[in-house]
């Protein structure tokens, strides 16, 4: 009869195993960041983990706080590249353009995929702290407001919620007068040698932007010949793909709303939903989609 007290060798082959399920501090590793910058200093984490503050007691308010300030810095991010973008097309860099329109369409992925995690906010749980949020909404967000602007979505009557605040104004009002993406898209499309209406190309980019015939030809002489203009070809459906991604979000957040409040006003004012659906309707590139038809 084997002692008790005695190990098969199977068992200790089995104690080692799971003794080996430890991963030990390497020698190397840097643990002294009394003087060296560490992760959280460059990051400046302490700032950002610390800027949820909810104004109520209630637990689902930190979900909501959480989902919007790290929206925000996507859209702080998707701006930053879509300003580079157009200065990459005004200088005719369509190769370093393509990498970050294309980066731009994935951080759209992104954010409609954090609906998902808002969408667990249940409307009951949403009304125990709606009253905290007072008249702030996310119509305010001048994040969001840049990234029209720069698409071409213009609107200087949008400034108005933003003149509280100095440096937003004027930032926003900066790029409400400078060529959107696709205002620096149709110029590309005219030092390519289209004929590009002067009209339009003198526009007041300040206003909202219309469909030109004159674009949609070009756009046409583009597309039936995609081989010859490649670049532009490529160019317009990378733009097709961030409008896409964009609508997507769009949609997203429209159909959350309406999840978690139905057809309530907006805590900003607005009529809610049916204010939701109708940027919906609003096309960044309405000769892209036109084309499509034409051809």
């Amino acid at each position: 009869m084997p002692c008790p007290y005695h190990k098969s060798p199977s068992s200790q082959s089995e104690s080692s195993d799971l003794q080996s399920n430890v991963r030990d501090l390497e020698q190397s590793i840097h643990t002294d960041f009394s003087d060296d910058m560490s992760y959280g200093d460059y990051l400046c984490l302490k700032q950002i983990l610390s800027a949820q503050k909810p104004l109520s007691a209630e637990h689902d308010e930190m979900l909501f706080i959480t989902i919007h300030q790290a929206s925000e810095l996507w859209l702080k991010l998707a701006g930053f590249e879509l300003s580079a973008a157009i200065k990459n097309i005004q200088d005719g860099d369509f190769g370093h353009a393509f990498k970050v329109i294309a980066r731009v369409k994935q951080i759209f992925v992104q954010l409609t995929q954090s609906w998902a995690v808002l969408s667990t906010l249940t409307p009951v749980d949403y009304l125990k702290f709606r009253d905290s949020l007072g008249h702030s909404s996310g119509f305010q967000s001048y994040g969001y407001r840049k990234l029209e602007f720069l698409f071409g979505n213009k609107n200087a009557d949008m400034l108005k919620v933003h003149q509280a605040d100095s440096d937003v104004y004027i930032e926003l009002n900066n790029t409400l007068n400078a060529p959107s993406l696709y205002d620096q898209t149709i110029k590309a499309l005219a030092n390519a040698g289209f004929d590009i209406d002067k009209a339009h190309l003198n526009r007041d980019i300040t206003q909202p932007y219309q469909a030109n015939e004159s674009v949609l030809q070009a756009w046409l002489g583009v597309y039936q010949d995609s081989e010859t203009h490649f670049q532009l070809y490529e160019l317009a459906e990378k733009l097709m793909d961030i409008e896409d991604a964009f609508q997507n979000w769009r949609f997203k957040h429209m159909y959350t709303v309406q999840r978690i409040i139905g057809n309530k006003m907006g805590t900003g004012g607005s009529s809610g939903v049916a204010f939701l659906k109708k940027a919906l309707d609003i096309n960044f590139f309405p000769e892209l989609l036109e084309l499509r038809t034409r051809l």
